[in-house]
């Protein structure tokens, strides 16, 4: 099977903050960042969040109001870019890369979003791609994606990084994604860390996409309040696995290379 990038990894907010500090986890953005290299894609949440940790410690106090996500949002860019460049092999180029839902859900658009990621491969360079959430406004961004529906069977939202993640993966037909969280994979019991799915694995894209299914009535709850937790992991992550992909839901704190070698602990779903 060919494959036109060797991976894209995914890493959420909630991975990204050093909860007691209240400020980046400098040591693990360094570290997956000393991992990245071209024929790498990486989706990087975490935008809003340093935004709001950073206006709160310049003024004091917190936004308020309908606006404060896309205020953040923009502070917390500059910031987040910042972060990865200081970290990445100075010998290759970061480019941010920033998406919102017509990017999917607009053929033109895919082919444009997909030249620019296969460029990044052959001009030595890293893509850092996250949702635009500054410039996306929620009301308009539902009223566009009902009128997508009217004319499309499937209609891809994207706000959700893992969903972002997951479209890049198939839209560059990925070897690997690596969806990094705050948990080690998928349980049967999320109470008990003895019942890690360590695979989920079908003869083919069907059996792969009916497995995960089977999969899905385990997961309860999300790392965070407004996450759609590792449910819709499983559901987003489908269609790359179907398609030949070779799909990692592991922790953050682990490296790339600790989850592809297997010497993390992971949930591996891919055909056999």
């Amino acid at each position: 099977m060919t494959f036109d990038f060797e991976l894209v990894g995914k890493i959420g907010s909630m991975a990204l903050i050093d909860r007691e500090d209240g400020i980046i986890d400098y040591t693990r953005v360094a570290r997956i960042s000393r991992e990245l290299r071209p024929g790498y894609i990486w989706v990087s949440s975490g935008a809003t969040e340093i935004g709001r940790l950073d206006f709160l410690q310049r003024t004091g106090r917190e936004l308020a109001g309908e606006h404060a996500k896309t205020d953040y949002a923009a502070q917390g860019q500059a910031i987040l870019m910042q972060t990865y460049r200081q970290f990445v092999d100075p010998a290759y180029s970061v480019r941010q890369v920033l998406v919102e839902h017509h990017h999917f859900n607009d053929e033109q658009k895919s082919e444009h979003l997909k030249g620019l990621l296969l460029r990044c491969r052959e001009q030595n360079a890293v893509p850092i791609v996250n949702y635009n959430d500054a410039v996306s406004s929620e009301e308009n961004r539902r009223m566009e994606l009902l009128a997508l529906a009217h004319d499309k069977k499937r209609v891809f939202e994207c706000v959700d990084n893992d969903e972002t993640a997951s479209r890049i993966a198939c839209l560059v037909h990925a070897r690997t994604l690596i969806i990094f969280t705050s948990v080690d994979g998928i349980y049967l019991n999320p109470d008990d860390p003895a019942t890690i799915v360590k695979e989920i694995a079908g003869k083919d894209g069907a059996e792969i996409a009916e497995h995960i299914d089977e999969y899905k009535q385990y997961c309860i709850g999300a790392s965070r309040a407004g996450a759609n937790g590792a449910r819709a992991k499983l559901e987003y992550v489908k269609d790359a696995a179907a398609q030949g992909t070779t799909v990692y839901i592991a922790n953050a704190k682990y490296s790339i290379a600790a989850v592809l070698s297997g010497e993390a602990p992971r949930t591996r779903i891919g055909i056999r």
